[in-house]
């Protein structure tokens, strides 16, 4: 025990001659209340730095479902290859839908073409599946290896598709699908997150598609193709946006019920 004259008074209001009579056991108690209180308070830290912590793991927790899936590496690049794989025979498959069920007593059970392929889609759907890494990873390849001489794009491939009036929708698949796939894993996994990303990819890709077709157009001929600008926008960017924002809503549904099984 330390020397119980040495202590401290216990409170400023006793005097020194106070404190010098009180008797050595009455400081001895002080003395072991002080102990037992400072064992108290440091018991107490550590039970509030445990609960903190018991807090923010129960927080994390809680919000599980409510923060982005963020992927690892290898399933980036293996989301990146299957993109790849996606949206090249997406180049070569056509979209197709159901007439409308209150006609089929007249025609029967057919379908009809969107006029375009699925591989718009096919890129959205890498991106709403990936993220925006893998769908990147996915679309540069895509342009090097057609730029390269692989027959991958509608018209074959090769450095001479660079003066193809298209060539610039393709070059917003890089960020078409970039913008897709970040915007899709900003949030929980919802429907109408998922299409919003998808149309602010579409947009992406034919508000880049329509420069490149200006540059071409004010720099070089179109030949026969194409009279004008307003002809080549109607023909890339017109006539294909119907088919293909129901080629999205579709892409968007798939992501969707995919996420939820795999990510959920």
């Amino acid at each position: 025990m330390s020397n119980l004259k040495e202590l401290p008074k216990p409170n400023s209001d006793i005097t020194d001659y106070e404190w010098g009579v009180t008797p050595r056991t009455v400081k001895a108690i002080i003395e072991r209340l002080q102990q037992l209180l400072l064992q108290k308070q440091q018991n107490l830290e550590n039970l509030q730095t445990e609960n903190k912590w018991l807090r923010h793991q129960l927080d994390l927790k809680l919000d599980k479902p409510n923060r982005a899936y963020v992927p690892p590496l290898p399933e980036v690049l293996l989301w990146a290859a299957m993109g790849l794989i996606l949206t090249i025979g997406g180049t070569f498959v056509q979209a197709y839908t159901i007439i409308s069920p209150w006609s089929w007593w007249e025609t029967g059970f057919q379908v009809q073409t969107l006029g375009v392929s699925y591989q718009i889609g096919a890129v959205l759907l890498t991106a709403c599946l990936g993220g925006r890494n893998a769908a990147l990873i996915s679309q540069i390849a895509y342009i090097l290896l057609g730029l390269a001489g692989l027959p991958i794009f509608d018209r074959g491939g090769g450095l001479s598709y660079l003066q193809q009036p298209n060539f610039g929708y393709l070059l917003g698949f890089i960020c078409g699908s970039w913008l897709c796939g970040w915007l899709a894993f900003q949030s929980l996994v919802r429907f109408s997150a998922l299409i919003a990303s998808c149309l602010v990819g579409l947009i992406t890709i034919h508000l880049i598609g329509i420069v490149y077709l200006s540059i071409v157009y004010y720099t070089t001929s179109f030949g026969t193709e194409i009279n004008s600008l307003f002809q080549g926008i109607a023909i890339y960017s017109v006539h294909p946006l119907p088919g293909q924002l129901a080629v999205i809503c579709v892409v968007s549904l798939l992501a969707f019920v995919m996420r939820k099984l795999m990510f959920s």
